[in-house]
């Protein structure tokens, strides 16, 4: 069966280490956590966890099913084959030196990559946009000297429910 990336979607109840405990329970089960994004939802009492996670069909249904046998999980959902928008957001910094400072600037240009902090010698970027668009921008920046960078995590929202 074929690994691929699967983007679940967990409505829990917002309380004292639930994160904790699906993250513990997941990761002694052998299962990995990609990337992961919390918040509150329009209700405080409720919050919605995007995770990416690895794996092949069974893999995926046994996360899902141990997901659902959590207390304080009101809803799983897999959002990978429904349709769906997902982001995520870069923030890259990239030192300016005389050698690199036009080519980055015309990629900033060109690319529309919103400037965040700019100085004389470096700069911060803001990069979002699905997997394939943030892949794309990490490989135009890696050859212009990433000094450092912070990723988000996937974020997720069913067109419809």
């Amino acid at each position: 069966m074929e690994k691929k990336e699967h983007i679940i979607s967990i409505l829990v109840y917002n309380k004292p280490d639930v994160l904790a405990r699906i993250a513990g329970t997941l990761g002694g089960k052998g299962y990995n956590i990609e990337s992961l994004s919390v918040n509150t939802t329009t209700s405080y009492e409720v919050s919605k966890i995007i995770m990416t996670t690895i794996g092949n069909q069974a893999t995926i249904t046994r996360i899902e099913n141990q997901l659902r046998r959590f207390v304080d999980v009101i809803r799983v959902d897999n959002l990978t084959n429904i349709e769906s928008i997902h982001r995520e957001m870069i923030l890259v910094r990239l030192n300016l030196t005389e050698d690199k400072k036009e080519e980055i600037k015309k990629n900033i240009d060109t690319y529309k990559w919103k400037v965040i902090v700019s100085a004389d010698s470096y700069v911060i970027l803001e990069i979002t946009g699905d997997k394939a668009q943030n892949d794309f921008a990490m490989a135009r920046l890696e050859p212009l000297g990433i000094a450092d960078i912070t990723r988000t995590g996937i974020v997720a929202l069913e067109l419809e429910s």
